[in-house]
């Protein structure tokens, strides 16, 4: 018998908490009206698969609960059994930043997990990358195209030259020029910029091509300002001569990069990142939590685990902040809460706008139900520090790298924070990708794995119908990990060479 059959026979909802009145459907096309429950509960209507079902019945006004923590209130009374849709939920007030508890119930540290390696490529200042990349940054959007074709060039005649090299990539962004350079919050992108030119992946072989009349010099990006590393279009004879002068720099970082070989590197010398994108109501319950259960491995080993997306960490930060290892921690996490509850303000932004109408398709309600389902990413583990947007990571264990919840920023700046590969979970799917760090696909539902069986890498919806447990999907995403970083596996966007464009975070007005 097919897990199709076995789900469209056995009426499945999860209910995560004792105290909550909800649960979510598991079947596949969700059930229909009058469905009954082993435990005697009876549909009064059809609920969609990820969907919410009353397990009480709600007067108007009563708290809706999840996760064990009040996701919204009735809008209006609401039968047992009844399919709970957003409109019925009222969004509750966020919790207030200057009351929250800081660093009153940190967890203990667990036991090290000590042995667990990955072949990796150490660079000369000490760090480690995962891939062997000839990154080429630019220090304004006008030199783009000619970069752009260059790179397809090179490709094409010098890297099939040094078969150690395993692309290159152009560092393009929409930066440099027109900008409020001088302004305070000009300081998130141009650390940015600067952060993504030294990633461990480009092995200290950096290359910026500038314009020559922009407002962002090529020497703030360039390591030590040095000339060598700078190449200004504006300095050329011509397009042609644009071209071979790129190219001329490049192969000698070719011969260089050429040389490195991957050597046996302990676990603790890995950047993972942590995020979410196509969130449906499966994310809190089977793929983040066992990413929760691999970030707890990761920190075990002695590894760097970065977690962001401000947004849909604000709605649950009462349950971060104690878990802080310090006061000064917890306070860093209530500072950027409130940066950037600054910042939606100006813009006449508010949470509401957050989920998206297809995380609400997957059963949704609001930004706190997605909350408190996204933070179950970061695991158990206590919270070592905080960053703000675009700063390099310098710390060991779990680390909160403050950005916008957006897939493609949120990406660019963890990568610029130092990260190697991320772990992105998806319920509705997207083939979301980075050129400069692999990205594992992690599913919440079997059918989406089995939709889109050639772009996610682990399945997490066997969680959900009881064929494996959270720590089964969290170990097996541990050594999938390992083993992509040590360049033994590969991810299907690696193998398809899906990649998103770069995407600045600039909150610095443009001129």
């Amino acid at each position: 018998m097919s897990l199709n059959e076995t789900e469209k026979e056995i009426p499945l909802y999860i209910k995560v908490n004792e105290q909550d009145n909800v649960a979510i459907i598991v079947n596949s096309g969700g059930l229909e009206e009058g469905t009954a429950f082993s435990c005697g509960l009876v549909l009064q209507e059809k609920v969609p698969q990820g969907h919410k079902v009353a397990l009480t019945d709600l007067d108007q006004g009563q708290s809706v609960v999840r996760y064990g923590e009040i996701i919204g209130y009735a809008a209006t009374p609401i039968k047992k059994g009844s399919w709970i849709t957003e409109n019925l939920v009222e969004l509750p007030t966020p919790p207030e930043l200057d009351e929250l508890p800081i660093a009153n119930k940190v967890p203990n540290e667990q036991q090290p997990l000590e042995g667990y390696t990955f072949e990796g490529y150490r660079n000369a200042d000490g760090s480690v990358g995962i891939k062997n990349i000839l990154g080429i940054t630019t220090s304004v959007q006008c030199v783009v195209g000619v970069l752009d074709y260059t790179v397809n060039k090179i490709k094409q005649e010098l890297l099939p030259k040094y078969p150690n090299v395993h692309d290159v990539v152009a560092i393009n962004h929409t930066y440099g020029c027109g900008v409020a350079i001088n302004a305070p919050e000009a300081k998130v992108p141009i650390r940015t910029i600067q952060s993504m030119a030294t990633h461990p992946n480009f092995g200290g072989e950096v290359m910026v091509i500038g314009l020559g009349c922009e407002k962002l010099l090529p020497e703030r990006i360039a390591p030590d300002g040095s000339s060598e590393d700078i190449l200004s279009l504006q300095d050329q004879q011509g397009f042609t001569v644009m071209v071979q002068s790129i190219m001329a720099m490049a192969e000698e970082r070719l011969k260089k990069l050429n040389q490195r070989e991957r050597v046996t590197c302990p676990a603790s010398d890995l950047v993972i990142g942590l995020q979410c994108g196509g969130s449906d109501a499966f994310s809190g319950v089977t793929a983040n939590p066992a990413v929760g259960y691999a970030a707890d491995l990761l920190v075990r080993a002695g590894a760097t685990v970065l977690f962001s997306e401000v947004t849909e960490v604000r709605d649950a930060v009462h349950l971060l902040t104690p878990r802080a290892v310090n006061k000064e921690v917890g306070q860093a996490l209530i500072d950027e809460m409130k940066w950037y509850d600054n910042y939606l303000q100006k813009g006449d932004a508010d949470r509401s706008a957050n989920p998206s109408p297809g995380n609400k398709k997957g059963g949704l309600a609001n930004v706190v139900e997605k909350s408190l389902g996204s933070i179950a990413k970061s695991g158990t583990s206590p919270i070592f520090g905080v960053l703000s947007p675009g700063e390099k990571v310098k710390q060991k264990g779990l680390i909160f790298a403050a950005t916008p919840a957006s897939d493609f920023v949120c990406g660019t700046l963890q990568f610029a924070s130092g990260m190697h590969l991320q772990v992105f979970t998806t319920g509705r799917g997207t083939p979301y990708g980075l050129a400069m760090a692999p990205v594992v696909k992690v599913s919440t539902r079997n059918s989406l794995a089995e939709q889109w069986n050639d772009l996610i890498d682990i399945n997490a919806g066997r969680i959900a119908t009881g064929e494996a447990t959270i720590e089964d999907v969290g170990w097996e995403l541990f050594h999938f990990i390992l083993d992509v970083a040590s360049g033994k596996k590969q991810t299907w966007s690696e193998h398809w060479g899906l990649h998103n464009d770069l995407s600045l975070f600039n909150p610095a007005p443009i001129t």
